[in-house]
């Protein structure tokens, strides 16, 4: 499986940023699964990121880290493409 994220190092924090369908961000559930599937492969704290339509953003997950992320413009972010087996 191929994922689109970022590995950020700021504040002296260093946690994932992954991007998945808006519906996952939206049902509680599905969004803690994915976390729970993704941290491991990253070994730092996951937050999960979707796009409306409008590609305006929405993070979900550590709130501190969330929130932090509502403030830096998408393309400031380091996105690369992950291959997880």
């Amino acid at each position: 499986m191929r994922v689109q994220g970022a590995v950020i190092r700021e504040q002296g924090q260093t946690f994932a940023v992954v991007i998945v369908k808006p519906h996952v961000v939206q049902n509680r559930a599905a969004a803690a699964d994915a976390i729970q599937g993704f941290t491991p492969v990253f070994g730092v704290p996951v937050v999960l990121m979707a796009q409306d339509g409008r590609g305006r953003p929405t993070f979900y997950g550590r709130s501190d880290i969330a929130k932090f992320m509502s403030g830096v413009p998408l393309h400031a972010i380091p996105w690369r493409e992950y291959t997880i087996n």
